[in-house]
């Protein structure tokens, strides 16, 4: 008979627990149960992608993640990880939502809802941490192609690039989306809203680096010109205009959300 792992009344995922000081499970199991037909699927996936969100909230992933090696059935050694509670979640929630069991595993989670005062439900909502982690390691890298290319202004050359994305200039931008003046827009925006602006910036230090462009005024109509194609290709391939897109919940609270439900996900175990 097929074991229900996420069964809230018999669930079988807690019988795969180890328990040594800190309650854990294995990857590779885990990664079975939640319908991944390799482990390096599911370790190059959603594990690394739960391991990008700790590292956005600042968490030791070392708390969560620990690599051991085991010995299979034939006496090859592999290596595994053991993961926390509160990683088998992160995992769960960065998998495949096509996935039967994924569903079956989220829905698990939420059943913990005493202990996690934030459940965090959409599976985007840790996209968007990923993605604006990438564009603040990408922005890093644009601002210093820019300034050695002959930037005086950055806040000029930045607004350009908003300006040819949104069709407006950041200040307005900011009004429209309701976002407070110490702020960045990028911080309430939705997944979709954010991989244009990953593309924009990307693509913008690439034509810099590609076409030799120097000079304030030459890199402001670079910066505008990336934006406003990226716009078309909105417009283009999903009908949407960036600033039609609905403002997303501040990010800052998102992440507060979610160290709470690592807090009490990891309190679960304490209590058993």
């Amino acid at each position: 008979m097929e074991i229900a792992h996420f069964d809230p009344e018999n669930p079988g995922f807690e019988l795969l627990s180890r328990a040594n000081g800190v309650t854990t499970w294995s990857a590779r199991e885990i990664g079975q149960i939640l319908g991944y037909a390799s482990y390096e699927s599911f370790r190059k996936g959603p594990i690394t992608k739960a391991q990008q969100v700790l590292l956005s909230l600042q968490i030791d992933i070392g708390e969560h993640f620990r690599t051991e090696t085991i010995t299979d059935e034939s006496g090859v050694q592999k290596q595994d990880i053991r993961l926390s509670r509160f990683a088998c979640y992160l995992a769960a929630m960065n998998g495949d939502p096509k996935k039967v069991q994924i569903a079956e595993a989220q829905a698990y989670f939420a059943t913990f809802a005493d202990a996690c005062r934030r459940y965090i439900e959409e599976s985007d909502d840790f996209e968007r941490i990923i993605i604006r982690d990438e564009i603040s390691d990408h922005e890093k890298g644009l601002s210093s192609t820019a300034k050695n290319s002959g930037v005086d202004n950055y806040a000029f050359f930045q607004n350009a690039g908003y300006r040819g994305l949104y069709n407006m200039n950041l200040k307005k931008l900011k009004t429209l989306k309701g976002v407070p003046k110490s702020r960045s827009p990028l911080d309430f925006m939705g997944k979709a809203e954010l991989a244009a602006n990953l593309f924009r910036i990307t693509q913008t230090e690439q034509k810099i680096k590609n076409q030799g462009i120097r000079g304030q005024t030459n890199l402001e109509k670079a910066a505008e010109s990336v934006g406003r194609e990226v716009r078309e290709t909105m417009r283009k391939v999903s009908g949407d205009l960036p600033e039609d897109l609905a403002p997303a919940e501040d990010i800052k609270k998102l992440k507060t959300g979610i160290k709470q439900t690592g807090a009490g996900l990891q309190s679960v175990d304490k209590k058993k």
